[in-house]
């Protein structure tokens, strides 16, 4: 259950992060390699689950093993735990197995009391230094064990520093930190009516049990459902010897990156604080000074104050990147002019760092091309594909900050993560002002477009944070003055009140007033590179669903190999086809109704020789009208009148024929394959404008196009095989009127269970099959996907799911029907091509489940075709690595 970290004493090798947690695996690693960290011992996640579940009880045996590696630890660096002369402290930290930055509890110097506070400061000479510890470590464990608000110390550390005329804590000297001991130990019986505990065995088990139980509090919850990280991982809890940064002018803390987080520069970067601990830093609390100078800090940087520290820093970076063959996040700190590594992890990174990064450790021979794809999350890539602030605009600046994560976002000011929460659930763009973010504000820098705060560096909770989630994040904003009660915020003459719209430009570290538009950047370079490397190695194919000639473009522009769905609706919708289309609707009979539709078929006809032309000769898979009738006609008096009047028919006829076509439930009623059957003229007419388009377009081309016609939501067989042989009677026809031979396609999409159960059968009839995960997510589960946030959000906070299924392909259910499908229609027709065309297209995880089962390819929305391409390229080298 207690796994030991110091020179010469590690965990067994293969004992890693899915028992030790991220933190303790990599501690336990820099120990092997001999690097200067902090002896300590890990608590491994499966006691921390067993704990969970046995309701708050630790496991029996926990206890004696912690208390012997507690004492060897101890007695490594000639100390005693709870005793002089000199006392041994330790940190308690969270550890999963992946970064959740301060979603959990830390406490730090744990095991003063007010025997060993006086031990310490005698041995130290330092007693400002031992009671500035104690007051540290007094507010941190009442908050985070106890459950005092953490607002009680604040306010007396306030009212001390204004009673001693300084402004910062570092500036307390040790009369009135002793004073503050006294009082925050008043404050916490006041608050809680109960001491604060002297004994330091209760204070490490009260420690452990609250780190383990801060796995279940909401802010890490929330944050595990936004990066889909499993409920039942659980957290190992780490338990170091405390260095101290805080013990004069020759120490500091701070955290460096062996790149630049934001461009993927080659050489360090970070912040540190002199005479400071960890908090201090990634809490936004004081603003840090710069590792490296920037013109801005001269004199300050940590190059200049502590040049030897800061070279053995440099090198020690290098040695852990070339080591883990990745850019590395490195926790420090210096202890009277020794350095520690607390902490190192894989650091967080924008999508154009994380590209860089990438492609230069594989050309420098660090790491392989394709650990180089597999080292860039394809959910950043997001952040490359959507707009930035357009150069041209007319930029006011309102205020000015450290560019803590780029990219760009507009919104309405906000002041509190609970108001985003709300502006976000009816659906207005917010920015986040917050004086700095801690970890409660999760949910607000969720719901926010983009973050401000006034405090903070580069490396604290917001900016990290922001730049995980790919939001535009600016900090240290010093010169804003919010106002909470008269919700407004000042800077200079300027002043902002709730509600009012600001442009955020995270690159710039730019506060801009007004919504200014936005631009789309090129996408080249090493991006470029990786997306080569990528497609020299993905199995699947990666098309784009595309409904009109500009999406067509994006998803080419994208690197789209085809259309793998066009949802012929819209041309029904749009100019003249929407009037045409309730003609045809109000039409008496067939016959009238062929009339009719013989106008739209010349607007269907255009639209996709279009599609045939913007595409080039790479497929395009059409997909025949789908939704019921209904939804061309009006469903309220006022509406019913306009289109009645336009239409120069009577209100009542038009009503009566609205009444005809209501259904209950549309999505389950006259649809798809249903419509083409009943209404054959529609399929017909559509058929006929999709042969003759893509004649007309190879004809200019001088290359043949090869339509693919699609049938939606079919359940049997014999629906296929009977608009199967009208469409290919149809296209027959065409092409004779014609004189060509161009070839044709026929399938079906499978959203239906049934289709699925019988896809022996009808692969019979199919050239190909797309499965649309949207609709058969829906029929398989029983879930209207447009209600299902009334409920879905509690069955995720109740952990009966661990994943959203309509974002997350529901592998368990859905997908073992996909799989059946697989299987059974490739026994029966083995050259049979199979999709994904739904929303999952463009998901990773989903993408890896197609590359499981073999599918050809997979289809998305076009700004996620880079996505999917990336993704489906790590699926192939983890299927031929024996990892998927």
């Amino acid at each position: 259950m207690v796994y030991s970290f110091a020179p010469g004493r590690v965990p067994p090798e293969g004992i890693g992060e899915d028992v030790l947690g991220g933190k303790g695996a990599n501690l336990a690693e820099m120990s092997r390699v001999g690097l200067p960290v902090p002896p300590g011992f890990t608590i491994t996640t499966e006691v921390c689950r067993d704990y969970l579940a046995a309701g708050r009880r630790f496991p029996d045996g926990l206890k004696t093993q912690v208390e012997n590696a507690l004492a060897e630890t101890a007695a490594l660096l000639g100390k005693t735990f709870g005793a002089g002369p000199d006392p041994f402290l330790v940190s308690v930290r969270s550890g999963a197995r992946v970064s959740m930055p301060g979603m959990m509890d830390t406490i730090l110097n744990l095991g003063l009391n007010d025997d060993t506070v006086e031990a310490l400061a005698g041995r130290t000479g330092d007693a400002r230094f031992a009671y500035d510890c104690y007051r540290r470590f007094i507010q941190m464990y009442a908050t985070v064990v106890i459950g005092v608000e953490d607002g009680v110390f604040e306010e007396l550390l306030d009212a001390a520093r204004d009673k001693a005329g300084v402004g910062r804590d570092n500036e307390l000297d040790a009369d009135a930190l002793r004073a503050l001991v006294d009082a925050y130990k008043a404050a916490i019986i006041g608050d809680m009516d109960e001491p604060f505990p002297q004994d330091v065995h209760a204070q490490l088990w009260g420690a452990i049990g609250a780190v383990f139980e801060s796995w279940k509090n909401p802010r890490a919850v929330t944050f595990r459902a936004l990066h889909a990280i499993p409920d039942d991982w659980g957290t190992a809890v780490t338990v170091q010897a405390m260095v101290f940064g805080n013990s004069g002018t020759n120490s500091a803390t701070g955290v460096a990156f062996t790149r630049h987080p934001s461009t993927g520069e080659k050489r360090v970067f970070g912040e540190y604080l002199v005479n400071a601990q960890g908090e201090d830093v990634v809490a936004g609390i004081r603003t840090p000074d710069p590792l490296l100078p920037t013109g801005h800090h001269d004199g300050h940087a940590m190059s200049e104050r502590m040049p030897e520290a800061f070279e053995r820093l440099n090198a020690l970076g290098e040695r852990l990147e070339a080591h883990f063959g990745d850019m590395q996040d490195i926790e420090f700190t210096v202890d009277d002019g020794t350095l520690w590594l607390l902490q190192t992890r894989k650091g967080k990174r924008t999508a154009d760092a994380a590209i860089r990064i990438a492609v230069e450790l594989a050309g420098e021979g660090t790491i392989s091309r394709e650990d180089a794809i597999l080292h860039v999350d394809p959910a950043l890539l997001d952040m490359l594909l959507h707009p930035s602030v357009d150069p041209d605009a007319k930029r006011q600046v309102f205020a000015r900050g450290l560019p803590a994560s780029p990219g760009a976002a507009a919104g309405m000011v906000v002041f509190s993560s609970t108001a985003a929460e709300a502006a976000k659930a009816d659906g207005k763009p917010v920015i986040l002002v917050r004086p700095e973010t801690s970890p409660d504000d999760i949910h607000g820098m969720v719901a926010a477009e983009g973050i401000v705060t006034t405090r903070g560096g580069m490396t604290s909770h917001a900016a990290v944070v922001a730049r995980g989630m790919g939001k535009p994040c600016i900090t240290a904003a010093s010169m804003v003055r919010i106002d909470p009660a008269r919700r407004t915020m000042r800077a200079g003459a300027i002043t902002v009140r709730e509600g009012d719209f600001l442009t955020l430009d995270g690159a710039a570290g730019e506060v801009l007033l007004g919504e200014l538009p936005m631009v789309q950047r090129p996408l080249s370079g090493d991006f470029a590179t990786l997306m080569e490397w990528a497609d020299s190695i993905r199995r699947m194919r990666v098309r784009a669903n595309a409904d009109a000639l500009n999406d067509a473009e994006v998803a080419r522009g994208f690197g789209a190999e085809g259309i793998g769905l066009v949802r012929t609706e819209n041309v029904f919708l749009e100019g003249d086809g929407l009037q045409v289309m309730r003609e045809t609707i109000m039409a008496p009979d067939e016959r009238s109704r062929r009339l009719v539709l013989d106008r739209l078929l010349p607007i269907h006809r255009d639209t996709f020789v279009a599609l045939f032309e913007k595409m080039a000769g790479l497929p395009v898979s059409i997909r025949l009208l789908d939704p019921p009738l209904q939804e061309f006609l009006p469903n309220d008096d006022e509406e019913l009148g306009r289109v009645a009047e336009e239409m120069g028919m009577a209100v009542d006829d038009l009503r009566r024929r609205a009444d005809e076509l209501h259904e209950i439930n549309p999505m389950l009623g006259n649809r798809g394959a249903r419509l083409a059957i009943c209404y054959p003229e529609i399929a017909e007419m559509q058929t006929r404008a999709i042969i003759e388009a893509a004649i007309i377009a190879g004809e200019r081309s001088g290359a043949p196009v090869v339509p693919e016609i699609v049938v939606p939501l079919v359940a049997y067989y014999a629906e296929l095989r009977h608009l199967r042989e009208r469409i290919d009677a149809i296209a027959a026809d065409a092409k004779s009127r014609h004189d060509s031979d161009i070839r044709h396609l026929v399938g079906c999409i499978i959203e239906l269970p049934r289709a699925a159960i019988r896809a022996d059968l009808i692969a019979g009839a199919a050239d190909f099959f797309s499965f649309g995960t949207n609709d058969l997510t829906q029929t398989t589960l029983g879930i209207s996907r447009d209600d299902a946030s009334h409920f879905l959000t509690r069955y995720l906070d109740e952990g009966i799911i661990e994943r959203d299924p309509f974002i997350n392909l529901d592998r368990e259910g859905v997908g073992e029907i996909i799989r059946m499908a697989v299987d059974k229609g490739r026994a029966a027709h083995p050259g049979i091509v199979m999709a994904i065309t739904g929303e999952h297209g463009g998901d990773p995880e989903s993408i890896a489940f197609c590359e499981e089962i073999g599918l050809d390819y997979v289809s998305c929305s076009p700004y996620r075709v880079p996505v999917a391409r990336l993704a489906a390229a790590q699926a192939a080298i983890r299927a031929n690595r024996g990892t998927l």
